[in-house]
């Protein structure tokens, strides 16, 4: 880890928050936009996105510092949008008393241009198919999703996700394959070539 990320860190556990401010400020894009991805709705993303990082705040003092930050933070991005996926909830409990995460909502991205910067698919195609993509990834497991826009949407690498999800590459490239044979199948109808290939690099 970055020396000066570390002292951030240092920082945020004595009770600075202008350093817990300035480590939100590195990370929230790239957390709201996988939390948008895997959600397919900006306001829960913006509802995870907060919660990620009150999940953050308290938990630093554990956070291991051998670890990287950014496959700590995915985990946790991960693991909170597959469960609010599963409940179905767009409201996450959200309180804290330590101190008051505002500031998190109005600083993170809204409307509808923000992450597909990130997304070479959604950028690609008309709106019309992007509805397609997002309806059709509504209807793969949360995990073959997750795996899926961790891949193609954010371009991570397979033993990144198998890091940042704790499982095997051979787990992760079978979910990847299951989720493009879904994908595959349901936007048949629309499109002839979705463009969408299971890279094992």
């Amino acid at each position: 880890m970055a020396q000066n990320e570390q002292f951030l860190i240092d920082r945020v556990c004595s009770g600075d928050q202008t350093a817990f401010h300035e480590l939100v400020g590195r990370y929230k894009k790239k957390i709201y936009y996988l939390a948008y991805d895997i959600m397919g709705d900006h306001q829960e993303a913006e509802d995870i996105s907060q919660e990620v990082f009150m999940k953050m705040f308290r938990s630093l003092k554990t956070f291991r510092r051998d670890a990287k930050m950014s496959s700590w933070l995915y985990q946790i991005t991960v693991n909170t949008s597959i469960d609010s996926l599963r409940k179905k909830s767009t409201k996450p409990a959200r309180s804290i008393d330590e101190f008051d995460p505002s500031f998190i909502k109005a600083e993170l991205p809204t409307g509808g241009s923000g992450a597909h910067a990130l997304n070479p698919v959604r950028s690609a195609e008309s709106a019309q198919i992007q509805e397609h993509i997002s309806e059709a990834l509504k209807k793969v497991s949360p995990k073959e999703r997750t795996v899926f826009v961790m891949r193609h949407y954010n371009d991570l690498k397979l033993h990144e996700i198998a890091e940042i999800l704790n499982i095997t590459i051979g787990t992760v490239k079978s979910l990847l394959f299951r989720a493009i044979k879904k994908l595959r199948k349901e936007l048949s109808t629309y499109m002839s070539d979705p463009g969408m290939e299971a890279t094992y690099e």
